[in-house]
């Protein structure tokens, strides 16, 4: 079996939870507080772990109290925080609100902005392993970490999220893009919504496609995942359940996608998986306390 190695944002996500969304310039009573370990890297890290997949996260925290809090969590949960480095400045920080099913989210990156390319260069990948990255870390650093992967035979796997513009010398490093279908609009230049036929999806990820051999899985909540893989595509249908926190579901499904790749499951099912993974963690609060554990996914899988 195969490792997974996750270069990314350590937070710790400070969630408000409400009966609605303020308007602007609006203040509106709240129903509590609750402090959840998270950021994208450790999510993703988290859901691979607990899911069996031997994991090692590639990180920086600060020196305050949040930081000892994170590396405690990750530590627990089976996540090998030998790489994740100290910097002096507070740890990544997320404000989030959560009202009904939906969130906002607001990050400060803190200490996640000081991950660097000397902290991916050491790094013990080979051929077998899964590289994953996501864009709340320099994207200098995830090149040097892809890089590093390709020259060694590892999978690499960006979830390029939040979406903002990237280089096609990064892009053409990717051998798995996942990314919902705003993400892809934006990286495309072509606005998409979730309402949209599956055939306008694949060719928008067609156009983006990097290379000939590049898979892109698309992620549609409840409507499931398209994927592009290479020339070939197909459809993972989607799970219905009702959500309380969509808070790190995208997350939970890379982290998923990159165990079952790293056991060497084929795409197709390991999508299957993944996607069983992510309606699991939106039943429950929190990003990284909600990814859920191997048996639990079995259990949803065979109950159909």
């Amino acid at each position: 079996m195969g490792r997974v190695f996750v270069a990314g944002s350590i937070n710790m996500d400070v969630v408000a939870t409400a009966d609605r969304h303020p308007k602007v310039g609006e203040t509106i009573a709240g129903r509590e507080v609750l402090y959840f370990p998270g950021g994208k890297g450790a999510n993703q890290a988290v859901a691979a772990a607990r899911l069996g997949a031997k994991t090692t996260l590639i990180g920086r925290l600060g020196k305050d109290s949040f930081g000892a809090e994170l590396r405690s969590f990750l530590g627990a949960q089976g996540v090998d925080i030998g790489s994740v480095r100290e910097a002096d400045t507070h740890s990544g920080t997320a404000i989030i609100t959560v009202a009904a099913s939906d969130n906002t989210i607001v990050v400060i990156p803190g200490s996640n902005a000081l991950v660097s390319a000397e902290d991916v260069s050491d790094t013990p990948l080979a051929k077998g392993d899964v590289a994953v990255s996501q864009f709340e870390i320099p994207l200098p650093t995830i090149a040097a970490f892809f890089q590093r992967a390709r020259s060694a035979g590892a999978t690499t796997l960006l979830n390029p999220a939040p979406a903002q513009k990237m280089s096609s010398e990064l892009l053409a490093l990717v051998d798995i893009l996942v990314l919902n279908e705003t993400e892809l609009g934006f990286l495309a230049d072509v606005e998409l919504t979730d309402s949209d036929e599956a055939a306008k999806i694949i060719d928008v990820a067609r156009k983006l496609q990097a290379r000939a051999d590049q898979t892109i899985c698309i992620t549609l909540g409840k409507r499931g995942v398209l994927a592009l893989a290479g020339s070939k595509e197909f459809a993972v249908p989607g799970r219905v359940v009702k959500a309380v926190d969509t808070t790190g579901a995208g997350d939970c499904f890379v982290g998923a996608l990159a165990s079952q790749l790293a056991d060497g499951v084929p795409l197709r099912a390991a999508l299957a998986f993944a996607n069983a993974a992510a309606s699991i963690s939106v039943q429950r609060m929190g990003a990284g306390p909600s990814m859920p554990t191997a048996a639990e996914v079995a259990a949803v899988i065979s109950a159909g």
